[in-house]
């Protein structure tokens, strides 16, 4: 004789997908609430850290320059607290370094070497010489040569909306800095801007 008891407790959810994905998206939402909303009110996640300044209009323009041109798609700039990175690279990435980057650029993958702390290891020269073509310094570099960067000009009239916009979002930039910000760049290449950006990565930390 068939048994036409209807399934109860786990039984009923195991048998119905609709209820399992319902439950399963409802245990989600919790507990990322749980482990998400706290982050918002500790100071050291939402806090710049100590000597973390907003980037000039030069680095800001070469910071999306580095984006643009997908550099993020092979070097991260997030050090992870391991002896070994931080034996290659120095201390350990924090929250509070990238309360002024939007988007951040963590990255997911090294092709290349992280590039958090990668200011002031090499010179100017170095890091020009290097984006125009990487084997002139690096002969095994499977990087790809940038030489275009030298030729072409920073947009100064770019500058002031996006510090505008960054403002808005909370970085504190003045009302100088922003009215600055054309002249800031004027004359200025790409090759420049990049070069300024990758300068400042990690500086502030002593």
């Amino acid at each position: 004789m068939a048994d036409n008891t209807r399934p109860t407790g786990h039984q009923r959810i195991e048998t119905s997908n609709f209820l399992m994905i319902v439950l399963i998206l409802i245990t989600i939402a919790i507990g990322g609430l749980v482990e998400i909303v706290p982050l918002y009110f500790q100071r050291s996640m939402t806090q710049p850290a100590p000597g973390l300044k907003p980037y000039t209009a030069l680095q800001l323009a070469g910071r999306d320059i580095y984006i643009r041109e997908g550099c993020y798609n092979c070097h991260s700039q997030m050090i992870r607290p391991f002896r070994s990175e931080t034996l290659r690279y120095g201390p350990y990435s924090t929250a509070g370094e990238f309360v002024y980057d939007r988007p951040f650029q963590w990255g997911s993958k090294r092709t290349g070497p992280d590039l958090h702390r990668v200011g002031g290891k090499y010179s100017d020269e170095w890091q020009r010489v290097h984006l125009n073509n990487p084997r002139d310094l690096v002969p095994e570099s499977n990087m790809p040569a940038y030489p275009w960067l030298a030729r072409t000009a920073v947009d100064p009239a770019d500058m002031a909306p996006k510090l505008t916009a960054l403002r808005r979002l909370g970085v504190p930039y003045s009302a100088e800095e922003v009215a600055g910000a054309a002249d800031a760049v004027k004359g200025q290449t790409e090759l420049d801007a990049l070069v300024a950006y990758l300068q400042v990565l990690g500086t502030h930390v002593k």
